[in-house]
């Protein structure tokens, strides 16, 4: 049984934008965003609509975000969940996951105090009181293929009870939006091994968007800090904040992302979207819609009890 370690290990410095719901205030950035345009959010219903599946369909959990390619989504929800307890339930993977079949033994250890750090390891998985779903970019599904042989290696060696950790963990792919038909070709239907087999139905599950902004989040958009791949795991340096080229932009969009998951419009075509999906019949799912309209589930406000039914929401935003 591999320990989980005291420390986590150094992952690339991410500056935090929104306050934190225990008070801490955001960092402050001063001239770090000067001379950056201001940013041209373009892709904003696509990603909004996008976003609102994701939550849907991954039930509810707790949503942990693999790499770099949807910074994007994470800043958004991070500003229309600001405060509230589905807060903490907005973690981060921040590797790059091009390893070799057999990869080397270090890259498998340093592996999984990544994980751990991200509360995914055994023991963790296992206790979880909430599931937790995996969201990236997908195009074939190697970085799941990946991380899932990775995860059932620790779990075998760990001991820890499989049948209990399979219903805690989830997998949802955003692919590139394409016409669909019988023989449309899904990357849940070919993981490697098929082990998407191995969880409950609906625990792997694919949510498409624009090819264009698929695109611009895969390959071309600014990013906050550079890629992490398995070389640079072991980079003493590489916990220490980022000063590349693209800072200022990158930080001027996460920062135009968040006050938008702050705004009305967009929580409310989120809850839209929700609404919409045959999850919402599971109470996890409606759970959502409390904090995404800004009040505890737990405490409804009184002119919320002398409401009768549900007030309608504006239309879908027009690009």
């Amino acid at each position: 049984m591999t320990a989980a370690p005291d420390a986590p290990p150094p992952q690339p410095y991410r500056w935090a934008l929104t306050r934190a719901r225990g008070g801490a205030p955001p960092d402050r950035l001063g001239t770090l965003t000067e001379g950056a345009a201001r940013p041209d959010l373009w892709y904003l219903p696509e990603l909004t609509a996008c976003t609102g599946l994701v939550l849907a369909r991954s039930g509810g959990a707790d949503l942990c975000f693999v790499g770099r390619s949807l910074d994007s989504m994470y800043d958004l929800l991070t500003g229309a969940f600001e405060g509230s307890s589905r807060e903490g339930g907005l973690l981060r993977l921040p590797l790059s996951l091009r390893l070799r079949p057999e990869p080397e033994p270090a890259h498998t250890a340093r592996l999984r105090e990544h994980l751990a750090a991200a509360g995914l390891a055994p023991h963790a998985l296992a206790r979880r009181s909430r599931p937790v779903a995996l969201v990236d970019l997908v195009s074939e599904g190697g970085t799941y293929d990946t991380l899932f042989a990775a995860l059932a290696a620790w779990v075998r060696e760990s001991r820890e009870p499989w049948p209990v950790i399979r219903r805690k963990l989830r997998f949802v792919g955003v692919t590139a939006r394409r016409r669909t038909s019988p023989h449309t070709w899904r990357w849940q239907q070919h993981t490697t091994g098929g082990w998407a087999r191995a969880l409950p139905a609906g625990h792997v599950v694919g949510v498409s968007l624009h090819p264009w902004v698929w695109s611009y989040f895969g390959n071309e958009q600014a990013k906050l800090q550079p890629s992490f791949p398995p070389p640079r795991w072991f980079d003493a340096y590489a916990a220490e904040p980022w000063h590349g080229p693209d800072l200022p932009a990158a930080l001027a969009e996460s920062l135009a992302l968040v006050r938008a998951g702050r705004g009305r419009p967009v929580r409310e075509e989120l809850v839209r979207v929700i609404a919409r999906e045959p999850g919402f019949a599971d109470r996890e799912v409606r759970a959502l819609v409390a904090p995404l309209r800004g009040r505890s589930p737990s405490r409804p406000t009184s002119r919320s009890r002398r409401r009768s039914g549900s007030r309608a929401l504006p239309g879908r935003p027009s690009r």
